[in-house]
């Protein structure tokens, strides 16, 4: 067994977000050596880790000459340059999620492929180089448009309902799919180790903003029927099975009008669907990405408390230095704890940081999750 902790051995993180940030939370409480590649020196990570470097996760050789200078790597944004990494493996370094899995998943197109091969339900889709493609097909409005690779926090999704706003997509690598009339988006994130070991968290229920098309709220457990729910967790560990990741693998998926679980999206590492799990949950997922990479025993995915997670995201018509209005206000709230992300600019919908509310009734939880939605301001002075 390699001694990761108080020792010389090194674990390098691609990407200085927040997630890069929750996860150092958990590597200093084990003391664990930690080296950063991030493109911004305001990465929210840059001086909290053991080194920082910068660099464009995109490019080969920062990604490569980055590699060399640790034991182990993994990532918390999924958009990196894939060619690096699979020259590092070969090489002998361990990096997880694996590159393979990393690559599938990167491009949406393959994505959906992925799912057909491995017979895991999915929404009907097509898949398109060019804008002009797309024109040339007959279909029926609305469909959903996916930019293949690239997309983040709603970015590159959008609903087109006529020929006009298909005109105006943008010319690049797409899929489009039919839209789904389901009556929940949900997900689970399945932890799988080098040994094989595997362990789902709870399912998980995701309310969403219309208009940014991001997550708002999360809420754990989700309100729907044992049924449903080992439905979905059965799914989810189907995903898992095939794509025989190493780490946490996030699996989003739609509950139909008549129940049936069809997989969305999956993001091979931590995810927004488990912010709930620093408070709630006896194992928090960062903790438990950390274990999976590591090859350590996984540990215990239920919760403590049902939990609920507001999205902080900066209010539309501010931009600049950011302002947490009304924050005292929200910390005088009974089971709420807000998590800032330490980014110092705000812009519309961009996301700021979260907040987690536990309650033993998620009826109860999710009223002052409403509360502490409307009540805290992300803006700029």
């Amino acid at each position: 067994m390699i001694n990761y902790f108080s020792s010389k051995f090194k674990l390098g993180v691609l990407g200085g977000g927040q997630l890069g940030k929750m996860l150092l939370a958990e590597t200093q409480k084990f003391d664990i050596y930690t080296c950063i590649l991030d493109g911004s020196l305001e990465a929210p990570c840059a001086q909290i880790c053991n080194e920082f470097h910068q660099g464009d996760l995109l490019d080969f050789e920062t990604v490569y000459n980055f590699g060399k200078k640790v034991d182990l790597l993994t990532i918390e944004i999924e958009h990196v340059n894939i060619n690096a990494l699979l020259k590092l493996e070969k090489e002998g370094l361990a990096i997880y999620p694996q590159p393979s899995v990393l690559q599938t998943i990167q491009h949406k197109g393959k994505q959906k492929d992925f799912f057909i091969e491995h017979n895991i339900p999915t929404a009907a889709y097509k898949r398109f180089s060019t804008l002009e493609k797309l024109q040339n097909e007959n279909f029926k409005f609305p469909f959903v448009w996916k930019t293949a690779q690239f997309g983040y926090d709603g970015t590159g999704v959008k609903i087109v309902k006529n020929q006009n706003e298909l005109n105006a997509l943008p010319n690049t690598d797409c899929i489009i799919e039919k839209l789904i009339p389901f009556k929940n988006e949900l997900a689970v994130i399945v932890a799988r180790n080098k040994n094989g070991e595997i362990k789902t968290y709870p399912v998980v229920e995701m309310e969403f903003h219309l208009e940014a098309n991001q997550v708002e709220y999360v809420i754990c457990p989700a309100r729907i029927s044992d049924e449903v729910a080992l439905k979905a967790k059965n799914i989810a560990l189907k995903v898992a099975e095939a794509f025989q990741h190493i780490g946490l693998l996030a699996v989003e998926l739609f509950q139909t009008a008549t129940d049936e679980i069809l997989v969305n999206e999956v993001a091979p590492r931590t995810h927004n669907s488990g912010h709930y799990s620093i408070e709630a949950s006896y194992t928090n997922q960062f903790e438990q990405h950390l274990r999976s990479i590591l090859n350590l025993p996984l540990g215990n995915t239920n919760s403590k408390l049902a939990g609920i997670m507001v999205n902080l995201v900066g209010e539309e018509g501010f931009s600049g230095n950011v302002v947490y209005e009304n924050m005292e206000e929200i910390l005088k709230m009974e089971g709420v704890t807000p998590h800032i992300y330490g980014k110092k600019e705000t812009r519309p919908f961009r996301k700021m940081g979260h907040v987690t509310i536990v309650n033993n009734d998620i009826t109860k939880a999710r009223k002052i999750a409403e509360k502490v939605k409307n009540t805290i301001r992300v803006i700029s002075k």
